[in-house]
Order: structure tokens, then C-alpha cells, then sequence
């Protein structure tokens, strides 16, 4: 692919990437806020869904203001009426800008880039570039990767983890709660005729999911596929070391810019951590551009807003029976909290009081 082009057009598309002066920051910061306040973007998502984190990764890389609103899987709010209406297959993230509701998160991705153009960092290089093969290449190549099948397999099957962050008995839990969903699809599916097609498709999903995902075999063959693409990584990153040799100089990967396809691996590596699966894949001396990569990729700004406080799952995972109650009967608990709260107070005061009082008495 780079023999397709010259050495000047490669360092005209790279300029075109990286070459911007202060004062058009400022001048394209405020046409940013101007075209914004024209128009409204809404994600719903799950902060810790896997796709979801990169549309938010993506958002935060640009810098686009977005009302974000947190539709709860373990919570199964995602199977809600409202929100079947809004994407028929119950999955997130949704963006809604205007009158256009996408629902593929790559879609999201390609839409953001296009419509969010002026003023914001550039994530995908101009169409038919060296660089826009290139980035799109290693886009399709890690969104390929079943993270699904990953993250339910290394739920199902932790002894295929090592450091996990989610303990062993995380498993039986994640078991019912599947078992649960597929009894409330049915249920919904009765309740509302209007989204039975929806419903019964997406039980359909589930059950064929969770056959595959508990399935080690299966599992395995994935683990090994997920060996040969982050090959293909170092390789790439190899290369932007080579390119790269001054001291001090950093690139990413697929050139000196932070790409869409950087936004994709960032995600991938963070969620191989999150399940247990990094020392497989970097650390050690195996892998050690991947390695610097993932230490680099995780003190960017955007990545630390968006990501560095995610691993909080096991408390949504494992509760939501609470979680569910708490959020329905939100005024009741209040109130009741509250008003234990005030009869505890007087009741001590009252001790308190008869206290001092014998002792004066005495």
C-alpha cells in the first residue's frame, strides 16, 4: 500500500494529521462549540460495555460534549420497553444526534469522524490515503476479535485467567442472572406484543451466546486467534519504532497520530487486563512494543476519564437484585433512611440527656 503513493504525499497527509497553529485551535475550538450548541448528541450506553467504551473513548479523543445516560445491563434495562423501541436489538451504545438514531458502533465511530470534522482531532485520515488503508486495515482487523466471547468465557471459566479482576465466584452469579434474563424476555415478550418479534430474537441471541461462550473448546480456538492478531500488532508497532529511531519521539499505531484504530486496540488491551488475559499476550519480555504501547495508551487524558475508573463491575454484576429495588424505591429508602435516621439522633440525645441528668442527681 505505501508504493500506491510518494514519499511527498506521505509527508503531506502526515502534516495534514499533526500541523495545526495555536490560533487555529482557538478558531476551531469555538466553530466546535458553535456547530455543537446547533445540535445535541445523546449516547446511551453501559460504562462497562465493551463497545460503549469505545464510542465514549472516541467522543473524548475529539472532544465532543455528549449527554451520556447509563443504561444498566446487570439491571436489564437494556430490555426495557423504552429502549427496545429505541434499538430492536437491545444492545448498546445508541447515539442519538437530531433525528439519526445509530445503533452499530462503528457506525457511531465513522459518523462522529464525519459530521464532527472542523475542530476537532482528525481519527481517520483522509479516504484513499496511505494512512486511511492503514488505519482502517488494523479498525477491522481488532473489531473483528469476539470480545464478547472473552469477557462472558473468562466469567464462566476463571481458571483461564490470570490476575483477573473479577473473583472466582463471580461465575454462579453471572450463570443466574443469564438464566434469569431469558425468563424476563419471555415475560416482556408476552407483555408487549408490539416488540415480540424483538424479544424473541434476542432470546434466540442469548441462548445461542451463552452455548458458545461456556463452551472451552470454542473458547480456546478464539484465545489462540486473538495470539496471531496481537502478532500482527507488535509487528506494526515494530515498524513505528523503526520509522521512529530519535530518542523522545513517539508514535502510534499507524503513525505519528492517534487514530480510530488506536481507539479500538486501547479498548481491546484495557478489557485483556480487566479479564486476566495481559500476561498472556505482553509482559515479560514477550511482546514489548505492545507492552510500552498499553503503558503509554493509559495516561492519555481521554483514556483516564473514560476508562480509569470502570473496574468497578462486580458491584453492578453481583448486586442488581439491590441495585433494582433501590433505584424503583428510591423516595421510600430515602425517606425511611432518614427518618431511622432522625429517631437514632433524638434517642441518643435522650440517653445523653438522662445521663447527665443522673449524674447530677448522684
Amino acid at each position: 500500500m505505501a508504493s500506491e503513493s510518494s514519499p511527498g504525499d506521505t509527508q503531506d497527509e502526515k502534516a495534514a494529521l499533526l500541523d495545526t497553529s495555536p490560533e487555529q485551535d482557538v478558531q476551531q475550538q469555538c466553530s466546535t462549540v458553535a456547530k455543537q450548541s446547533e445540535s445535541k448528541l445523546t449516547l446511551y450506553h453501559w460504562t462497562q460495555s465493551f463497545n460503549s467504551q469505545k464510542v465514549r473513548l472516541a467522543i473524548a479523543e475529539k472532544g465532543l460534549k455528549c449527554e451520556e445516560y447509563d443504561v444498566s445491563l446487570p439491571l436489564s434495562e437494556h430490555n426495557e420497553p423504552w429502549f427496545m423501541h429505541l434499538n430492536p436489538t437491545g444492545e448498546v451504545p445508541v447515539l442519538v444526534h437530531n433525528d439519526n438514531v445509530i445503533c452499530d458502533p462503528t457506525q457511531i465511530m465513522d459518523y462522529l469522524e464525519h459530521n464532527f470534522n472542523e475542530g476537532t482531532p482528525k481519527l481517520i485520515p483522509e479516504e484513499g490515503s496511505t494512512y486511511y488503508h492503514r488505519v482502517q486495515h488494523y479498525r477491522e482487523l481488532l473489531d473483528s476479535l469476539q470480545m464478547d466471547a472473552y469477557t462472558h468465557g473468562c466469567l464462566l471459566h476463571p481458571e483461564i485467567t490470570v490476575d483477573s479482576h473479577i473473583p472466582a465466584y463471580a461465575a454462579t452469579c453471572i450463570r443466574t442472572q443469564i438464566g434469569n434474563t431469558q425468563t424476563e424476555l419471555k415475560r416482556l415478550a408476552e407483555q408487549n406484543p408490539e416488540l415480540k418479534d424483538a424479544y424473541v430474537a434476542k432470546q434466540r441471541r442469548l441462548k445461542s451466546k451463552l452455548f458458545d461462550h461456556d463452551n472451552m473448546k470454542y473458547l480456546k480456538k478464539l484465545l489462540d486467534e486473538l495470539e496471531s492478531v496481537m502478532d500482527q500488532v507488535e509487528t506494526e508497532l515494530q515498524r513505528r519504532v523503526e520509522e521512529t529511531p530519535e530518542e523522545g519521539s513517539q508514535s502510534w499505531l499507524c503513525g505519528e497520530f492517534f487514530s480510530m484504530a488506536d481507539v479500538s486496540l486501547a479498548v481491546t488491551l484495557h478489557r485483556l487486563k480487566f479479564l486476566g488475559l495481559s500476561r498472556r499476550y505482553w509482559g515479560n519480555g514477550n511482546r514489548v512494543n505492545l507492552e510500552t504501547y498499553y503503558e503509554r495508551v493509559v495516561e492519555r487524558p481521554a483514556f483516564r476519564r473514560v476508562l480509569s475508573h470502570v473496574n468497578n463491575i462486580l458491584i453492578s454484576a453481583l448486586l442488581p437484585v439491590a441495585f433494582r429495588v433501590a433505584r424503583k424505591n428510591a423516595p421510600v429508602i430515602v425517606g425511611t433512611t432518614l427518618l431511622i435516621g432522625i429517631l437514632g439522633g433524638a434517642t441518643y440525645l435522650a440517653f445523653l440527656y438522662m445521663k447527665k441528668r443522673l449524674t447530677v442527681s448522684f
